[in-house]
């Protein structure tokens, strides 16, 4: 059999894009592959469950785009199919005077991308909406909120093989080549023929398309995000989401309380360098995967940028002292046996020679293949617009 279309990755990304294409060519064959057991298996069921509202975003950009259309995507699909959800609104708190001119500027880009209804809040407000937290100015977003990402990608499977598509499990893809005019898409259990194939394989993402003959200026490396979960004792402390300022050097967003659409509140995470792809825990080793990123010179012109912070998170990673520090910038009452131990994720992030990580959604495509190669937050939030995206795309390279 040759299929019309064949995803690899059935992360929300993959699933994303394999149910668009099945909406918008009813009459295809698709085929997705997924390497472990089940879906959702890595990023998209190891992160906070945060349905981002898009306010951080630089206008115009993919980010921007994506997660705002994704969000309202993902809010009616999971009223329309009984997903856990809430829309329980987020504050973006400055903690101190420092912090005012950067809030400011974040609640301005919030107006530029037309995030709805967003406002400042004085201490009094912030106090009425989270009766814990600390600061002296904060951004109220009402739209931002929770979703089971986990659940939305079971749906997601449920609705292609209705629709007489596959998900096949197990199958991870080692090479991508062209034969007798079609692809050939090679696993460990078997060979698949396929007319397109699309990379949607996050963490391995520059490895599978480079098995498929393309070269790619970037290198995935792993970054552990580290989390603790409050006792059921402490969980009156946080109504919703709870964020600090980000810090404008670093792409990610700082440790902050996430009340979680099936139960209890996370804090966290930190951002760690991972020694291996997949490594979920402190010990997590893979000596290919170390040796790979310390191969790529970007690796050590980032280290030598943020080697400071880079220590600063390796203390917190080892410190629950320092993790705590960290978080009573937010909540001052939280005590150290307010905190019990919780999953970690591990989050792909490009990063280019000169040592700077892609700060946008990136794709390489040639006539018959798309490779999603950096999806970074806010992409399960954008997950069905990226879809749409993909869907966009392959129309115009694939000339459907």
């Amino acid at each position: 059999m040759v299929y019309d279309f064949l995803v690899a990755g059935a992360g929300i990304v993959g699933l994303s894009t394999a149910y668009k294409l099945s909406k918008k060519f009813p009459d295809s064959s698709i085929l997705v592959l997924e390497k472990e057991d089940r879906v959702a298996a890595h990023q998209t069921g190891h992160n906070s469950g945060v349905i981002h509202s898009g306010i951080y975003y630089q206008p115009g950009s993919y980010k921007a785009k994506n997660c705002i259309d994704g969000r309202h995507q993902i809010v009616d699909y999971c009223k329309e199919n009984g997903i856990e959800h809430d829309i329980c609104g987020k504050v973006i708190v400055a903690s101190t005077e420092d912090d005012l001119p950067r809030l400011n500027g974040l609640y301005e880009r919030g107006l530029q991308n037309e995030i709805e209804n967003i406002r400042l809040i004085d201490n009094k407000e912030l106090k009425e909406i989270e009766p814990y937290v600390a600061g002296v100015q904060a951004i109220y977003v009402p739209c931002a909120g929770i979703v089971d990402f986990t659940g939305v990608c079971q749906s997601l499977h449920h609705k292609l093989s209705e629709a007489g598509q596959s998900v096949q499990f197990k199958s991870p893809v080692r090479s991508v080549h062209q034969t007798n005019g079609c692809l050939t898409v090679q696993s460990t259990k078997e060979n698949f023929k396929t007319r397109h194939f699309i990379n949607c394989t996050g963490l391995h993402s520059d490895r599978v398309a480079r098995s498929a003959g393309i070269k790619p200026n970037i290198k995935i490396v792993p970054f552990r995000g580290e989390y603790y979960e409050l006792t059921t004792q402490a969980e009156h402390k946080v109504k919703g989401l709870i964020y600090p300022m980000p810090n404008p050097e670093f792409p990610f967003l700082g440790v902050h309380f996430t009340r979680m659409a099936l139960g209890g509140v996370e804090c966290g995470p930190n951002a760690v360098f991972a020694f291996k792809r997949e490594g979920y825990k402190k010990t997590s080793f893979n000596l290919k995967d170390t040796l790979e990123t310390f191969d790529f010179p970007g690796f050590w012109k980032l280290a030598g940028k943020h080697w400071q912070m880079g220590l600063d998170e390796m203390y917190r990673s080892f410190s629950k002292k320092g993790f705590l520090k960290n978080l009573r910038k937010l909540i001052p009452s939280i005590q150290a046996e307010d905190l019990k131990t919780s999953p970690s994720g591990v989050r792909a992030m490009a990063l280019q020679p000169n040592g700077e990580l892609l700060d946008d959604f990136y794709f390489e495509t040639t006539e018959r293949e798309i490779h999603v190669l950096n999806a970074p937050s806010p992409a399960a939030t954008a997950g069905l617009s990226i879809g749409d995206e993909i869907v966009e795309k392959a129309r115009a390279s694939f000339s459907l």
